[in-house]
């Protein structure tokens, strides 16, 4: 009578489970992107723009971004995404940043293109089915990003060891129809 429910409770819990450990997962926007050389005022600026960039709703594996802290309070948005509304969204949540004087907002949106969607998702398939990568796919913001720009595969963000490193270069250069591949992973 209850061999049924216990596989419905497993089924259940086991995404909220997975969900819990996946918020203790590594940020995408690299801690050091922009804290070369910052005093302690700035370090907590930073803090607080990488935290509102990674709460963004729609910030998702093939976007990328990315800042910098010029001066004390000019914040400088870099990277690319796919969707409008997230450049105009990263802008806004920086702006209300206590301490952000000025943001300069130079996110690219990348072209709508369904040929780059198909080589998204297939990059996507290639790198998150290699054994060990579910680390990384499990995580709610995954530290790989995957940017396609006119067929060409961009890899950008952090994994754990070279042989990761490695792995995801050569799964995204077995999709087919991509134009070249473009290792920007860096090891933590």
């Amino acid at each position: 009578m209850f061999k049924g429910k216990g596989k419905l409770l497993i089924g259940m819990f086991l995404p909220i489970l997975l969900f819990g450990l996946a918020q203790l997962g590594v940020a995408s926007v690299p801690k050091n992107a922009a804290q070369s050389g910052l005093t302690q005022k700035s370090t907590g600026l930073a803090d607080k723009v990488r935290h509102e960039l990674v709460m963004l709703p729609y910030y998702g594996v093939f976007d990328n971004l990315a800042f910098s802290i010029e001066g004390s309070d000019t914040v400088v948005l870099t990277g690319q995404v796919t969707r409008p509304v997230l450049k105009s969204d990263a802008g806004a949540v920086v702006r209300k940043v206590e301490g952000v004087g000025k943001v300069v907002n130079n996110i690219e949106v990348l072209p709508l293109s369904p040929f780059d969607d198909s080589i998204r998702l297939a990059a996507y398939r290639a790198i998150f089915s290699k054994p060990g990568f579910e680390r990384y796919a499990i995580q709610a913001l995954s530290p790989i990003r995957i940017i396609v720009k006119n067929g060409n595969i961009t890899l950008d963000g952090v994994v754990s060891s070279q042989m990761d490193k490695i792995m995801a270069e050569m799964a995204a250069r077995s999709v087919p129809g991509s134009f070249g591949v473009t290792n920007n992973l860096a090891v933590a």
